[in-house]
């Protein structure tokens, strides 16, 4: 298990020092800015939603290398995905890290592909909400809401 967590971290590590769609993205269609006051972390999402579909995600700003990570992996994740699907997957997201085992009972992990790197965040509550920040940001932006998006 131990092999796991190191292969988790590598991932967390190398996604916040190497951040994918990591840009202010021209042709949004959507976006929203999203704050944690009690660590600083910001982050603005834009989304280019067209046909009901995710053709682009990026996102810009600051923040702890699991915010980071998590804004990263998010754009790959879900870049080319229905819209529906999108909101499916910040469903599952948010279960896997507020330990909501109705995601799945044994492994929650299961079915997530690389963000289950962030299934032992919720260990750490304080962390969850760096974690969640550039989601919730995603989420409010998909919405079409462009107000800023705050984990307080």
């Amino acid at each position: 298990m131990s092999d796991l967590s190191d292969l988790y971290q590598e991932v967390i590590l190398d996604h916040s020092k190497n951040p994918r769609n990591k840009r202010a993205m021209e042709n949004a269609t959507r976006k929203a800015e999203g704050y944690n006051p009690l660590c600083g972390d910001r982050f603005t999402v834009y989304l280019r939603v067209e046909d009901g579909i995710v053709r682009d995600i990026s996102f810009e700003g600051s923040g702890c290398a699991i915010s980071t990570a998590s804004a990263s992996l998010m754009t790959e994740d879900l870049k080319g995905k229905p819209v529906e699907m999108a909101h499916d997957v910040f469903d599952r997201f948010h279960k896997l890290l507020t330990g909501d085992n109705s995601v799945n009972e044994t492994a929650p992990e299961v079915g997530m592909g690389k963000l289950a790197v962030f299934g032992g965040v919720r260990r750490f509550p304080v962390r969850v909400k760096c974690a969640t920040l550039p989601w919730h940001t995603m989420e409010t932006a998909m919405q079409g809401e462009e107000e800023r998006v705050s984990t307080e």
